[in-house]
């Protein structure tokens, strides 16, 4: 349960605002993780819900920031920064790309974002390698003093406390905030598909969790081979999350449409929460729904990236 600060009254403005931020530290973590921290005065007012709640990126094009409300109450009151975004030519639209927040420390006025670092690939990725401190971004993002502030979380695991979690590197970040939120009587199987062994970081959680780290580096069968190995040596965990009724499932064409379904809380024992990119996260939703039959209530899939696509722009 979040305790927000006793100054903040709640009410019914936007739940996500701009934000405007510099570059206050950058960490490498690993061959293919940097950990950006950004401070702003406003951070102050950022909700720190955690979990896999999204933010938007906005970096800047010829040097500058979008012109998007960032400075404006009434903007930021009424949430009208895409509509501002969408409007501009398209010379200053800014690209947007969007992550899971890390850290939230509204008193220090900071955040901190997991980048995947993987060379000029897009614009995030070029944006990264010039990174320094100082650099100004905008961040859209959770505002705590809005009755809406929970928009943007995808893990809706009801009473469950058998729990699935799949994802590849850009689902890192989120998958390790949800971990090690999770209760001391909650039990979960999690992988994680890196691009190198050396990617490999502790998670630490309250529950009962094996992580199984999946490295390209070492010819990983990657993540579709390992959940289907472990959905057949668990009959027991899904037998009872099987559905009890006929059901169909969507099919997605992941080159025009995003593959997103995220249940809200439901009752039952098991849960499951995948992402990455499209094509793979389809197939296991397949799996696990259309041939395991497994309630589709009680999974998420969240097509995060598709190759060969943009986000956005």
């Amino acid at each position: 349960m979040l305790t927000y600060p006793a100054e903040f009254e709640r009410d019914e403005r936007a739940g996500y605002r701009p934000y405007r931020v510099a570059v206050s530290r950058l960490e490498t973590l690993s061959p293919s993780f940097v950990k950006v921290t950004l401070s702003g005065a406003d951070l102050r007012f950022f909700a720190p819900h955690g979990l896999d709640q999204r933010i938007k990126l906005l970096f800047p094009v010829g040097g500058r920031l979008p012109e998007i409300g960032v400075d404006d109450e009434r903007a930021r009151l009424e949430g009208s920064w895409y509509a501002r975004w969408r409007d501009l030519p398209d010379e200053q639209r800014a690209p947007f790309r969007t992550y899971t927040v890390g850290a939230i420390r509204p008193a220090d006025r900071e955040i901190d974002v997991e980048f995947v670092s993987h060379g000029d690939g897009g614009p995030a990725a070029r944006w990264l390698l010039g990174a320094a401190v100082g650099d100004e971004l905008i961040v859209v993002g959770p505002d705590a003093r809005s009755i809406n502030s929970e928009g943007g979380i995808d893990w809706h695991p009801g009473t469950a406390n058998e729990l699935l979690l799949v994802g590849d590197a850009t689902a890192v970040p989120a998958i390790r905030s949800i971990v090690e939120s999770l209760p001391a009587d909650a039990r979960a199987r999690v992988f994680l598909e890196v691009p190198y062994r050396a990617d490999i970081t502790p998670i630490t959680s309250a529950a009962d969790v094996t992580v199984t780290w999946l490295a390209r580096d070492e010819a990983s069968d990657g993540l579709e081979v390992a959940v289907r190995a472990w959905a057949a040596a668990e009959p027991t965990v899904l037998a009872a999350a099987v559905a009890t009724q006929e059901q169909e499932l969507d099919d997605v064409d992941i080159d025009v449409d995003i593959l997103w379904d995220a249940p809200e809380d439901q009752p039952g024992e098991f849960y499951a929460w995948m992402a990455g990119e499209s094509a793979v996260i389809k197939n296991l939703r397949r799996h696990l729904v259309s041939e395991l039959g497994i309630d589709r209530r009680r999974v998420a899939f969240m097509g995060y990236w598709r190759l060969g696509k943009a986000e956005g722009s």
